[in-house]
């Protein structure tokens, strides 16, 4: 799933609700020599180009003083979408009844994708729904979540 890094989240988080944003999630993902984070940002309101700017403003600074993330990297401040990652159990709760895609850390019955039903939360664990069976999945061994935008016709 995201980035794990309570370090990380421990800086950014702070600044993030200062600035009257919530902090969905943060992934963190090694490209080579260079990291990627992306930080997602959500409101009631909505989140705009403008919000993410300020946003990463401040990031940036806090980033540049404490250092760390070794080596170069590219941030990145986003809105989580239609298709937003859900990276904690509040998160799966928030979306039950909606259809998600989760990619596992290690395979289950030889597969390590899903897509199906989000049923909820039960302990530490995610249930979903798919093709009439219900899949229990501990959320630390969920490596990425995301929820699957339905359109009406």
């Amino acid at each position: 799933m995201a980035t794990k890094d309570a370090v990380l989240n421990a800086l950014i988080e702070p600044v993030v609700t200062a600035m009257g944003f919530e902090l969905w999630g943060i992934e963190r993902m090694a490209q080579g020599k260079h990291s990627r984070v992306v930080v997602y940002i959500d409101s009631p309101d909505g989140i705009t180009v403008e919000h993410c700017a300020d946003v990463s403003r401040q990031i940036s600074g806090v980033l540049d003083v404490e250092d760390p993330i070794p080596g170069q990297y590219q941030l990145e401040v986003s809105s989580p979408g239609m298709d937003r990652p859900l990276f904690t159990l509040d998160q799966f709760e928030r979306y039950k009844g909606n259809n998600v895609a989760l990619r596992l850390s290690a395979p289950f019955n030889g597969r390590r994708k899903f897509k199906g039903l989000l049923a909820g939360i039960e302990g530490d664990e995610v249930l979903l729904h798919l093709d009439g069976e219900e899949y229990c999945f501990p959320i630390d061994g969920i490596d990425q979540a995301r929820v699957v935008p339905q359109f009406d016709a």
